[in-house]
Order: C-alpha cells, then sequence, then structure tokens
C-alpha cells in the first residue's frame, strides 16, 4: 500500500459547497464506527468545489475528525487544513480528502483557510480514511 499526503492550498480554490451534509464513518461490511488514532469519530461531508475560472464542479467527500456544526446543504464553507492522500491497495487507487474542519463561509468572504485550528498530529490523515 502506497500513500502520499498532500496539502491543498484552499485559498486556491473556488466556491465550495456542501452538497450532503456529515454522516458518521462507518465500516461498510462490520457497521463499525471508524475512529482516528486520537478516538475522534470520523464524519464525512460531500463538498462541491468549483476551481476559480471553471465552469465544471467536482465533488468530493472529506472525512473530518468531529461533526461539524452550523453547516447545511447548499451552503458555503470553508475547509481547515484539506490533505489529498493518494493510495494505492492492489490494483485499486484513488484519493482522499481529509480536512481538519469545515466550517461556514462568512458571506461575501473570499475562499481560502478561515480561522483554523492547529493541526493535529503530522500532517498526515490520521486514522483509516
Amino acid at each position: 500500500m502506497i500513500m502520499q499526503n498532500m496539502p491543498i492550498d484552499v485559498a486556491r480554490l473556488g466556491t465550495c459547497l456542501v452538497v450532503v451534509p456529515a454522516e458518521v464513518r462507518v465500516n461498510p461490511e462490520t457497521g463499525e464506527v471508524r475512529r482516528d488514532r486520537d478516538g475522534n469519530t470520523l464524519y464525512v461531508v460531500g463538498i462541491a468545489v468549483r476551481q476559480k475560472d471553471r465552469r465544471r464542479a467536482d465533488v468530493i467527500e472529506v472525512v473530518v475528525p468531529e461533526e461539524p456544526r452550523g453547516i447545511a446543504e447548499g451552503m458555503p464553507v470553508h475547509l481547515n487544513n484539506l490533505v489529498a492522500t493518494a493510495w494505492n491497495i492492489g490494483d485499486r487507487s484513488g484519493v482522499s480528502f481529509r480536512a481538519s474542519g469545515v466550517v461556514p463561509a462568512a458571506p461575501g468572504a473570499p475562499p481560502g483557510p478561515a480561522s483554523s485550528p492547529p493541526n493535529r498530529g503530522k500532517g498526515g490523515s490520521g486514522g483509516d480514511s
């Protein structure tokens, strides 16, 4: 298994909107709630991201170590400490996304880092994302 963590410059992203509200992340085989190394329950949030000067939007699932508060479907948000992790397991590969938090964007605020808590751990994805 090969994994590489890449911090994402959220200031370069355009609009980020919640398209799927936060759900507890569970193991699909066992139904067990997933937790990070610190024992925090992991949540997954669907985010539509449209880069500046591009028409097309992509939807990404972002894992966060605590339940986001004050967000709802269709709401603009900021992603704190967003990291992409490229992974490869056997003949499967992909990219997963993790953030330290998903917070409501201030009305009229430009995309970019909101006041974000310090990074937990060493910038890794932690847990089993």
